[in-house]
């Protein structure tokens, strides 16, 4: 019986186990490794920081839903990976052995290479419920004693999206309790453009968004490197297209939330504290094939945002790309099947389409976007805004929520709805269409 084990227990390691354990049947014996014993639904964290849903909204117990699924699960976390030797060390002291092995960590959070950046400095972060959590007490306070405030993402982030809807849910919140007037915000990115994303833009999302913060009285700062954080505010430096000094900045702030760049996790490192040789780059991101499979260690594959993929573009301040929700489904999709084909003693073949399909909310309106494929040039290049998108999103998280707790990777409905939208998890096959 072949063993799989699955790193990870977010929107990339849950579905992945789900599909592996729908593709092999009960003839697999399928294991998930993560250090929480919950699932939070990252997407909805802006809504936490702001106090619109309690960490508990957005949690799912996870030994129960795997074990309907005949999943082990241990919530000791992986201290270290040895993939000479096909095992992984937990935690708790223990070890498991794989014949395959799907890593779907996440990122570590670099707050510590910048000064003052993180929960444990000066600014606030809606990257894990915990954070969020932690931002919506500050939030509180802020609000009892208003002041000047900053909001953005620091040089070499790849995930943009939740600064903007931190930056616009913070606009709705601050004009309900009617002291908008008295918080001056700015919004600085490492973006060369608002509306980038780490994407090359979505469509018009330069001219829209740039509207929509005009609109909310939001002044922004582009090409921007974060020098430190401070109790008094934020020190920034502003480049020219050509990467030399602009301008550099002292912005007053009372609270701030910046989104920091990732690099990959500790349990990927050797003894001697050095990242595993051809299993990641640099930063620490797992190294992929067009298969989702390492190129060194061929019974190792990797889904979302642990895996090392190169900018869109050179900007002049750094910028990753992000790995959005549906590209990472496509991810976790071509990795099921490819290790399906290797237990059938098949050659990998499926390859994701890595599509893009995302909501931003901003609490009373938002801004949707559609790439196919995320990487440019694409076949379609859409961006929308208005109040359905926050309704959207509000369905997109109960349903995402209620397919964690009942076990399934995709519904045959959605399957369903993405086909008629003409977006697929798997490319096709000469000579057929995509499954």
């Amino acid at each position: 019986m072949p063993k799989v084990v699955v790193i990870g227990a977010g929107i990339g390691g849950i579905p992945t186990a789900f599909e592996l354990r729908d593709l092999l049947g009960r003839d697999a014996d399928i294991s998930v490794v993560s250090d929480n014993d919950y699932f939070h639904f990252v997407p909805s964290n802006p809504w936490v920081a702001m106090g619109w849903r309690r960490p508990e909204d957005i949690k799912v117990a996870l030994p129960e839903v795997f074990a309907k699924k005949k999943i082990f699960f241990s919530s000791a976390g992986a201290k270290r990976v040895v993939p000479d030797e096909n095992r992984i060390y937990l935690g708790d002291g223990t070890a498991l052995d794989y014949d395959y092995l799907v890593i779907a960590t996440g990122p570590k959070l670099a707050f510590d290479e910048i000064e003052g950046l993180g929960p444990q400095g000066h600014t606030q972060s809606v990257c894990h419920v915990d954070h969020a959590d932690g931002a919506s007490k500050q939030w509180e306070a802020f609000c009892s004693d208003p002041g000047p405030m900053v909001v953005g993402a620091v040089q070499g982030a790849s995930c943009f999206g939740p600064a903007y809807e931190y930056a616009l849910c913070a606009v709705t919140d601050l004009r309900k309790r009617k002291i908008r007037h008295k918080v001056p915000m700015t919004f600085i990115t490492s973006e060369p453009y608002i509306g980038h994303l780490g994407l090359g833009g979505v469509g018009d999302t330069k001219g829209m968004l740039e509207s929509i913060l005009r609109d909310k009285d939001i002044k922004w700062i582009t090409n921007c490197k974060i020098d430190r954080i401070t109790a008094e505010g934020v020190e920034a430096t502003e480049v020219n297209d050509d990467g030399s000094v602009k301008r550099v900045h002292k912005i007053a702030s009372k609270f701030s939330m910046l989104l920091p760049a990732f690099r990959g996790v500790d349990c990927f490192k050797t003894e001697d504290g050095k990242w595993i040789e051809g299993l990641t780059n640099p930063r620490g991101f797992i190294l992929i094939d067009k298969y989702q499979r390492n190129p060194r260690y061929s019974n190792v594959f990797a889904v979302g945002v642990c895996t090392a993929i190169p900018p869109v573009e050179q900007t002049p301040v750094p910028t990753g790309m992000p790995k959005t929700g549906y590209l990472i489904e496509s991810m976790v999709t071509a990795t099921a099947h490819n290790i399906a084909d290797l237990i059938a003693n098949r050659e990998p073949s499926h390859e994701g389409t890595w599509n893009a399909v995302c909501l931003a909310d901003f609490g009373d309106s938002g801004v949707a976007f559609v790439a196919l494929p995320q990487i440019p040039p694409r076949n379609v290049n859409w961006s929308s805004q208005g109040y359905w998108v926050h309704l959207a999103k509000v369905g997109f998280e109960k349903y995402f929520l209620r397919k964690i707790r009942i076990g399934s990777s995709e519904p045959g409905y959605e399957r369903f709805v993405m086909k008629k939208l003409g977006v697929e998890r798997l490319k096709a096959a000469p000579g057929r269409h995509a499954s």
